[in-house]
C-alpha cells in the first residue's frame, strides 16, 4: 500500500523557556491509502495539534511530514496550499459551514479554488449532496438546516475533490447519537467508495471499534 501521509519524530511545544508546552513528542505513523485509522486519547493529549500539523494547518517545532510523498518543509505556501486542497479533505466537531453561502456553494468551494469551472463545481456539488441525503437543501443556508444537515454538508465538502485522506476532528462530537451514527456510516461509506484513507481523532469508542487501526496518544506521544 502507498502512503498519503507520514510523520516522523514529530513533535510541537508551545511557548519557551520555562512556560514552554509541550504538546507532542518523537510522534512515528505512517496513514496508508484507503486506511481508517482512530486516534484516542484524553482531551490535551494530542489529538487536535497532530491533525493540525499532519494537515498542513501548524508547524512542527522537531520531526517530518510527508504528504503524498512530498515533504512539507519543501513546499512554498502555495505549494502548500494547492497539495492540500488535492489530497486532503477536513471534518470538524463544528461544521464550520461559511454561514452566508448555501450548501451547493460550500460544497462546490474546495473545487472552485481548484479552478474548476463554476458550472461543473456545482454539477459535482450537487450530485454529492444528493448522496449525502441533501438533495432538497441545495439551496438553504447552514442556518436554516438541522445539525445533522450541516454535518453532512460538512462532510460533502470534505470528500467533493476525492481526496486522498479525509482529516477529522471529533467529527461527531456535537451530534446527538442518531445523527452521530448516520454521520460516521456516510463516512465509511465514501471510504469505501473513493477508497479516502481516514483519520479521525474521537473519544467515542463505537467510532474506535470500526477503524481498521487505533491508535492511542497520552502526554503527546503514542502508546
Amino acid at each position: 500500500m502507498s502512503s498519503v501521509l507520514e510523520c516522523r519524530q514529530l513533535g510541537k511545544i508551545f511557548g519557551d523557556g520555562d512556560v514552554a508546552l509541550c504538546i507532542l513528542e518523537g510522534v512515528d505513523f505512517t496513514i496508508n491509502s484507503g486506511e481508517r485509522i482512530a486516534i484516542m486519547g484524553a482531551s490535551g493529549s494530542g489529538k487536535s495539534t497532530l491533525l493540525h500539523l499532519l494537515g498542513g494547518l501548524d508547524e512542527p517545532s522537531s520531526g517530518e511530514i510527508s504528504m503524498a510523498g512530498k515533504l512539507l518543509t519543501s513546499l512554498s505556501p502555495v505549494q502548500l496550499g494547492r497539495l492540500r486542497n488535492k489530497t486532503l479533505g477536513f471534518v470538524y466537531q463544528f461544521h464550520h459551514l461559511l454561514p452566508e453561502f448555501t450548501a451547493l456553494e460550500n460544497v462546490a468551494m474546495p473545487l472552485l479554488v481548484r479552478g474548476i469551472r463554476p458550472a461543473q463545481a456545482k454539477q459535482q456539488a450537487a450530485a454529492l449532496l444528493d448522496r449525502v441525503g441533501l438533495s432538497s437543501r441545495l439551496s438553504h443556508k447552514p442556518g436554516e438546516m438541522s445539525g445533522g444537515e450541516r454535518q453532512r454538508a460538512a462532510i460533502a465538502r470534505a470528500l467533493v475533490t476525492r481526496p486522498a485522506c479525509v482529516l477529522a476532528d471529533e467529527p461527531t462530537g456535537n451530534l446527538d447519537r442518531q445523527n452521530a451514527e448516520q454521520a460516521f456510516e456516510l463516512m465509511l461509506e465514501l471510504n469505501r467508495e473513493l477508497d479516502t484513507s481516514v483519520l479521525v481523532a474521537t473519544h467515542d469508542p463505537m467510532i474506535a471499534e470500526r477503524m481498521d487501526r487505533v491508535i492511542h496518544l497520552e502526554d503527546g506521544k503514542l502508546v
